[in-house]
């Protein structure tokens, strides 16, 4: 039976909030025309299943400001916080330890239920999008960010060809952790499988046009080292030899002339 969380340690991992706040500073301000057109009633009932340290279930509660957002997630330290951090939103924004596997929460509640940067990360996708469907309701939203590792491009400025560290890293990790590190393209077929209706897919352009260098610079750092040691185990790309194609990146965004990109699939779906 799979490890329903298998990258449990780099979620964990100090890296990781570096992460997710980079991600958003890069992602929200194009995501939010996209959850702008969501008809959701005044006092909303929003679920960010996967939240982390809430930096998107703020903004949601911020954009809807009569509604009731809830974050969930496994990781307390991560949940912490969120509410230490979120604590002026408490009336409206709340935060429980509770799997996406299994929510524990009434079928039917929810009008818009996000799920952004998580499902690349576990198994049996499809278990997690029946459950985020199960919990919204009818004619409700689900919104998600299913990570996609073939759609970066990085040039090649010698050294480490990114290139080959794409092409090899993602698919050789994912087999070993049983997870599917592709699913950005896989998710429209999932949700068609499961009945969602008015399925759409859009796409956030992670680039140094669209986004800070140095924000795009800090998700490859954060990624360098949370990863590095697990790519050294779980693939054939040796712990230092990752640090170095990441450097090549690193050093690929921050060089002035230089370009590289990241699309970031954003799909959403309705519930009927």
């Amino acid at each position: 039976m799979a490890d329903l969380n298998p990258q449990a340690k780099q979620m964990a991992d100090e890296s990781m909030v570096r992460n997710l706040q980079a991600q958003a500073q890069a992602i929200w301000p194009q995501e939010v025309a996209l959850v702008r057109r969501y008809h959701l009633p005044p006092a909303a009932r929003i679920l960010d299943a996967g939240c982390g340290t809430g930096e998107i279930s703020s903004r949601l509660a911020e954009l809807f400001p009569e509604a009731t957002v809830l974050g969930v997630d496994i990781v307390d330290a991560h949940l912490d916080l969120a509410r230490a951090r979120y604590a002026a939103l408490a009336s409206r924004l709340s935060f429980e330890h509770r799997s996406i596997f299994e929510l524990g929460l009434p079928a039917g509640t929810f009008d818009l239920t996000a799920c952004r940067h998580v499902v690349h990360s576990v198994p049996h996708a499809e278990r997690v999008y029946a459950e985020l469907r199960r919990v919204t309701k009818r004619g409700g939203y689900l919104h998600l960010i299913p990570e996609d590792y073939g759609m970066l491009e990085f040039q090649h400025g010698g050294g480490r060809n990114p290139r080959d560290f794409w092409y090899r890293v993602p698919e050789q990790f994912g087999e070993n952790t049983e997870t599917d590190l592709f699913i950005g393209r896989n998710t429209y077929t999932i949700l068609r499988t499961l009945g969602f209706d008015e399925i759409l897919v859009d796409y956030v352009i992670v680039d140094p046009l669209r986004a800070p260098r140095e924000t795009f610079a800090q998700i490859l750092t954060a990624w360098r080292d949370g990863y590095c040691d697990s790519i050294g185990e779980l693939t054939e790309i040796s712990a230092i030899e990752a640090a170095e194609y990441f450097n090549a990146m690193i050093e690929n965004v921050r060089r002035p002339d230089g370009y590289a990109v990241w699309f970031v699939p954003v799909v959403c779906a309705r519930v009927v």
